[in-house]
């Protein structure tokens, strides 16, 4: 039997990851200039008004609406027929500082760091991929960095920064069969038929993508609905950490519900979360499991996590108790712990805010630096 499992991935104009962008990079100017900075940053968006709230409490002083402006340029809206352009946009800027009882519970006189909410977190790692990702998450961000790439080095002509896009892939016998459906909307001037923009896309942005894999079953739906002439915030409102799932795992694995852009990684929201992937990662490098999920929770201004929760799905080579027992003596699962390890008091978080904050060689968390120690821990 043929079971079909769908992620989907989108650019970074598209009207919510505008928001996690402008939320990251409001959050990068802070730690910049303060890595003690405490922020929660949220961003809305729609037509040519965008509105930054939230807590932010910092040393720094910075031109909040400068950012917003440069991020947007950035991006590529810089276009006036398309709207929403970069100079033109109304700013409205209402921030208040973090609460006096948050802070108080995170900042611990002995300098420890409690977690700045409850919540649950989880990772999630598999063996389908050379980035332990699942593959259909993993190709339509691919995808998604792809079509960026065209626009921005101009392979298509008259490409704008909205776009999505979505892979299927087939599955028989639990084991990946091949890719079903390829899906791919992009937001463009009026100067191509639907059948043109079909090739183009199909040549410059699919191909390149998935040359490695066997394409002969393969459906290609390209601007299904027709010409895409009017996208980005004039076609949608925006709202920050609203494509949490595109985010992390594509749907493949659970998530806590709690969203990760402009958030300091005192929320461990966000930092558990790394921590979490990062745990599961390494227990599937190290060919402990096929595939391995964890579930971490805090509770507010405790340092140490309420429970942790680790299923591997039925793939485990060994009894789950003594994964457990490894990851306890492998891992600091404290807020300062994680902090720590990641390095996360400084600015790198605009970079995870587009095309998933997993799967990227280049975050801290992406490392494989455990796996060596948790094979001795389970083997010896």
């Amino acid at each position: 039997m043929v079971k079909l499992f769908t992620s989907e991935s989108v650019t970074e104009g598209h009207p919510d990851k505008i928001c996690d962008q402008i939320s990251d990079a409001i959050l990068d100017a802070h730690l910049e200039k303060d890595p003690y900075s405490r922020v929660a940053c949220e961003v809305a968006v729609s037509s040519d008004y965008v509105l930054v709230f939230g807590e932010i409490t910092s040393k720094a002083k910075i031109d909040i609406e400068k950012v917003v402006r440069n991020t947007i340029r950035d991006i590529g809206y810089v276009d006036e027929k398309i709207g929403f352009h970069y100079l033109k946009a109304k700013v409205d800027i209402r921030i208040n500082k973090q609460s006096l009882d948050i802070s108080n519970s995170i900042v611990k006189p002995n300098f420890e760091i409690g977690a700045g909410d409850q919540g649950i977190m989880f990772g999630y790692a598999n063996s389908e991929t050379k980035e332990f990702m699942p593959l259909s998450i993993a190709l339509a961000n691919k995808l998604s960095k792809r079509l960026s790439d065209v626009r921005k080095n101009n392979i298509i002509e008259g490409l704008y920064p909205d776009g999505k896009t979505q892979v299927t892939i087939a599955y028989e016998n639990n084991n990946i069969s091949y890719i079903d459906k390829v899906v791919v909307s992009v937001h463009h001037k009026p100067m191509w038929s639907q059948k043109e923009l079909k090739n183009m896309v199909i040549e410059n942005v699919i191909k390149p993508i998935l040359k490695d894999y066997d394409l002969s079953k393969t459906e290609y739906l390209i601007n299904p609905s027709g010409l895409f002439l009017k996208g980005g915030p004039n076609a949608d409102a925006g709202l920050t950490g609203r494509k949490i799932i595109v985010d992390t795992y594509g749907g493949f694995a659970r998530h806590g519900g709690g969203a990760f852009s402009g958030k300091d990684p005192t929320k461990v929201d966000r930092s558990g979360a790394y921590m979490a992937r990062y745990i599961a990662k390494n227990i599937v490098a190290s060919g402990v499991a096929d595939e391995c999920e964890i579930e971490l929770a805090y509770a507010i201004g405790l340092t140490e996590p309420v429970s942790l929760y680790v299923d591997c799905k039925n793939t485990e080579k060994v009894d789950l108790e003594i994964i457990t027992d490894a990851i306890k003596e492998t891992f600091n699962l404290t807020p300062k712990g994680i902090i720590e390890k990641f390095n996360m008091l400084r600015p790198i978080y605009l970079e995870t805010a587009s095309f998933g904050h997993f799967g990227h060689e280049s975050y801290p968390w992406e490392s494989l630096d455990k796996v060596d120690k948790l094979r001795r821990l389970i083997y010896n």
